[in-house]
C-alpha cells in the first residue's frame, strides 16, 4: 500500500444513546469527543441514531404489512384485471 494516502484506522466506540448501548470497534471515523472505556483507556466515541440493539429488525419488533389484503380490496374496489 501507499504511504500516507489511507486515514488512520483506530479503536473507536459507538454509541446508540436511544438504547443507552455501546461497543468499541476499529473504524477511520474520528471525533472531538471522548469517553472513557472499561479498560481506562479513552477513546473517541461517535454517537448513532439506530444500531443492532434499536434496530426493529433485529429486536423482533418489525411489522409485516397485510399485503394479501390491500390486493384483495383493490380488487373488491376496481376489480380484477381483464384476461387479456
Amino acid at each position: 500500500m501507499r504511504e500516507g494516502i489511507h486515514p488512520e484506522y483506530r479503536p473507536v466506540v459507538f454509541r446508540d444513546r436511544a438504547a443507552d448501548y455501546a461497543f468499541l470497534t476499529r473504524s477511520t471515523m474520528t471525533s472531538e469527543r471522548t469517553i472513557e472505556w472499561e479498560d481506562g483507556q479513552t477513546y473517541p466515541v461517535v454517537d448513532v441514531e439506530i444500531s443492532n440493539v434499536s434496530h426493529p429488525f433485529y429486536t423482533g419488533t418489525a411489522r409485516v404489512l397485510d399485503t394479501a389484503g390491500r390486493v384483495e380490496r383493490f380488487e373488491r374496489r376496481y376489480g380484477k384485471r381483464g384476461g387479456a
